[in-house]
Parts: C-alpha cells; structure tokens; sequence
C-alpha cells in the first residue's frame, strides 16, 4: 500500500496540479492533505474544489484558521500583521460561505492505522496550529513537541515548508515541504509518500517539477495585494 501525503498549498493550483498528476503517476492508494490550502495564492478557488474532488482525508492548518477568522496580533510580525490581513481579505472575497465552513470544519489532527503501522499526523505539533519545529531541532526536543501526545511509528507534519525526514528511537518522522510555496531553495513542489508493505515503512520525499513563472504570473493577473513579496518567494523558493 502507498500512502500520499501533502500540505501547505497556498493558492498555488498550478503546483497542485502537478503533484496530483505525480501521485497518479505513483499509484498512490489514498491521500492525506494536512492543511494550508487557500491563504497567499493566486487561486484559492481553485485549489479548494481541486482538494475538495479528491478521496482524500484533510486537515487544517493555521492558514486555513486564518481563512475563516483572520490573522490575529502576535500571530505573525507586527509589521507584516496588516497586509496579511489584506491578503486573508481578498483571499476571502474569491471563496463563498461554503467553502469558509469547509475551512472552519476541519479537524486538526489524523490518528490512524494502516497494515499495523500507527500513524499521527498534524500541521504543526499535536497542540498548535503555530508551532515550528525546524529540521534540525534536536533529537529530545522534537520528540517533547511531536512525538508524547499520542504513540506512533510514523509522525508526518508540514507548516515549515522544509522537507525532512527524521528517524528517532525506532520511529519515522517526516516533514512534507510545501506543495505550494517552498523556503528550502528548490523551485519544485514537495509532497511525501509513505509504502507499506509488511510492516516495512519506505518514506521518500518526492520534488515535483512545475512551471512556477505560471504561478507569478496569475498573481499579477487577479491583482494580488502581495505581489512583489509572492513573487520573489516563489521564485527563489524561499521567504
């Protein structure tokens, strides 16, 4: 069995449609997308009824939060706090009051089991949308902040947009990247599968080819408040 795991879209339908045309590829046998669908894309529509489309099990991450009640003070930097306000804004004029209660509605955490392989999966840590754990966090500290709310073999996350994959005392973790909006330097879509066969665990981290220059330039085309930032940070595949 093989296991599709992707997160941290961000608008971005172009990079989308290709990982889903890679999971084709790989003939994935179920999908799990663990949250930031929508916020800081050029088409935030389009991904939801993509996602929407697909037998798939969805999570919510803190931009999907942010979607449905706005960003808050002391959330991001106080400098950046009014434009993301204007981004989450236009955001939601291009989405209707459905798909604001599909956002609002997802669940915020995946515990599940497949061939006797536990898994936990989440956005950010098991207790917050917001928290970063960074790929080189230390052995101890990512097991305090993912691994002690519920036991696993297999802990998958996404929210920091940097692809990892980390084995501690017996058990798999891994970070997706971001199918949407990369910060790890490589211009390609990140997504992550997991084959089971057995009770053997094969974790690969898969880079999508996309035409990014497609992404930039829909967000000139509907007028996206955040251009010049969006654009250089698609382009460079970091913040």
């Amino acid at each position: 069995m093989k296991l599709a795991f992707l997160s941290d879209i961000h608008g971005n339908a172009h990079a989308l449609d290709a990982v889903l045309e890679d999971i084709t590829e790989n003939q994935v046998d179920k999908i799990f997308v663990l949250g930031d669908l929508a916020y800081r894309g050029p088409e935030p529509n389009r991904v939801l009824q993509l996602i929407q489309q697909l037998d798939a099990t969805v999570i919510k991450g803190n931009a999907d939060e942010w979607v449905v009640r706005g960003v808050n003070q002391g959330e991001v930097p106080d400098q950046a706090l009014e434009m993301m306000n204007k981004e989450r804004d236009w955001t939601v004029a291009q989405l209707n009051q459905a798909d604001i209660e599909y956002l609002s509605n997802l669940p915020t955490e995946l515990k599940f089991e497949e061939q006797g392989v536990a898994f936990h999966a989440f956005h950010a840590t098991p207790t917050s949308l917001f928290d970063v754990v960074l790929p080189h966090t230390e052995d101890t500290e990512i097991e305090a902040q993912l691994m002690t709310a519920h036991q696993a073999d297999v802990y998958l996350y996404g929210h920091i947009h940097k692809a990892y994959t980390r084995f501690i005392n017996g058990k798999t973790i891994m970070n997706l990247g971001s199918v949407g909006l990369p910060f790890d330097g490589v211009t390609k879509a990140s997504y992550a599968t997991v084959d089971l066969d057995g009770g053997s665990i094969r974790p690969t981290i898969h880079k999508v080819s996309y035409d990014y220059e497609k992404t930039i330039n829909k967000y000139h085309e509907v007028n996206y408040p955040n251009t010049t930032l969006m654009e250089n940070i698609v382009r460079n595949a970091s913040l």
